[in-house]
């Protein structure tokens, strides 16, 4: 696994270490000693998929409360999106900073986003599917969000929005 640090202090880009043959590749999309070595949470209790119809659907800027807070190992194993995640620490130099991310189901490539940030993605082709580990159980009483398009934030999406859920079109504007 081949681990880069992004800007934002703790969030790894995670690419396949590919060994290529005339049958195709072998590579590990996980491996605990190697996300250690990092100084990755590596305690992944649930794993989701999800599967976006439209491309645009827009799902995010999603996170969990403590005691609840959450790692996320996040792939696309079908299609394309672009992943967003917003550092959400308040003690943090980069606190209000996001990144984007494209994931696809041909490069293999994952975000590792840890507690503290919020998460989102959009679908730049229809049928996309995530596939993503977190390192705790959903907690609904501890689940909360920032809106995509707060302008506290200025995220700039890829699309215009085509699906959004209720509740991710209406979390108040973040304040702190």
């Amino acid at each position: 696994m081949i681990f880069t640090e992004t800007k934002l202090k703790g969030v790894f880009i995670i690419d396949v270490k590919k060994l290529e043959d005339n049958r195709g590749f072998f590579g590990r999309s996980w491996c605990e000693k190697e996300a250690d070595e990092h100084g990755l949470a590596t305690r992944m209790v649930q794993s989701n998929i999800s599967l976006n119809h439209k491309k645009g659907t827009l799902r995010g800027m999603h996170f969990q409360h403590p005691p609840f807070a959450e790692n996320k190992l996040v792939r696309c194993t079908k299609g394309v999106v672009v992943d967003i995640i917003i550092d959400l620490r308040p003690e943090s130099l980069t606190h209000k900073q996001w990144i984007a991310v494209e994931l696809n189901s041909t490069s293999h490539r994952m975000l590792f986003v840890p507690e503290g940030f919020g998460h989102g993605f959009q679908t730049l082709e229809d049928n996309s599917e995530l596939f993503y580990q977190v390192s705790q159980f959903y907690a609904p009483q501890h689940a909360s969000g920032v809106r995509y398009n707060d302008p506290a934030f200025q995220i700039t999406w890829p699309l215009p929005v085509t699906e959004i859920s209720p509740s991710d079109s209406s979390w108040p504007d973040y304040r702190l």
